[in-house]
C-alpha cells in the first residue's frame, strides 16, 4: 500500500503547526473532558482508540508521560511510552483527579473518557471547529500526522518516531520525513535566489 499526506482529492491530510497550536488552544478553551481528550491527542500522536482506551495508571506522573497500549497491532499488549508536557500532566490530575484514582484500586482501572468512538470523534470535530480548522483536515488522523510531522521537522530520530506512533514498520514511519511545509519551503527558497528582484508581479 502506498502511503501518502496528500488525499484523492489533492488534499492534505495534516495540520500545520499554526493550526495544531490553534486546536490545542481551542481544546483549552472547551475545557473538561472534551479538553483533555483533545490535548492528549494532539500532544501524543495517538489513534482515537488508543486515547479512549487510558486509565488512570497509565499516566506516569514522575515520568511525565503516557502509556499507550497499540490497538492496531493484531498481538494485543504491545504498550509504548510518549513522553509529555508536565502542563498536559498537570491538566489531567485537574481535571480528572489522576493522582486520587491512582491510589484507588477500582478508579485506576476506569477509562478516564467513558465514551463511544463516534462521541469521541464528535468532541474532537467541535474543537476542530473552534479553532478554525478546514473541514478537510478536521479529522482525529489530521492530528496523527501533524505529530508525525513536527517531530520529524524537531529532528527527532525515525526509530523514536515509530515508536511513539505505534508504527509497525519503519517504512510507514517514513511518509513523515519527506520535507514539507516550513522545511520545505526553505529548500525551495534556495531555488529562488536567482530570480531577478525586477520580477512583474501583475
Amino acid at each position: 500500500m502506498s502511503w501518502s499526506l496528500i488525499d484523492g482529492r489533492g488534499r492534505r491530510k495534516y495540520l500545520v503547526a499554526a493550526e495544531r497550536r490553534n486546536f490545542i488552544r481551542a481544546a483549552i478553551q472547551v475545557g473538561g473532558a472534551t479538553g483533555t481528550f483533545c490535548a492528549v491527542l494532539a500532544f501524543c500522536g495517538a489513534r482515537i482508540s488508543e486515547v479512549l482506551a487510558l486509565t488512570p495508571e497509565r499516566i506516569d506522573v514522575p515520568n511525565c508521560s503516557i502509556v499507550f497500549e497499540t490497538l492496531k497491532r493484531r498481538e494485543r499488549g504491545i504498550f509504548r511510552e510518549v513522553p509529555v508536557p508536565q502542563q498536559l500532566i498537570g491538566y489531567l490530575d485537574r481535571t480528572h483527579g489522576i493522582r486520587a484514582a491512582q491510589v484507588d484500586s477500582m478508579a485506576c482501572n476506569q477509562r478516564i473518557w467513558p465514551w463511544s468512538r463516534p462521541t469521541g470523534w464528535r468532541r474532537v470535530k467541535e474543537v476542530m471547529a473552534l479553532a478554525g480548522v478546514p473541514v478537510a483536515q478536521a479529522k482525529p488522523k489530521a492530528l496523527r500526522h501533524a505529530f508525525g510531522i513536527e517531530g520529524t521537522q524537531a529532528r527527532v530520530g525515525l526509530s523514536l518516531l515509530k515508536k511513539w506512533l505505534g508504527h509497525a514498520k519503519l517504512e510507514t514511519t517514513e511518509i513523515y520525513a519527506t520535507p514539507i511545509g516550513r522545511e520545505e519551503r526553505a529548500l525551495a527558497r534556495l531555488m529562488w535566489r536567482r530570480v531577478p528582484h525586477d520580477f512583474p508581479m501583475q
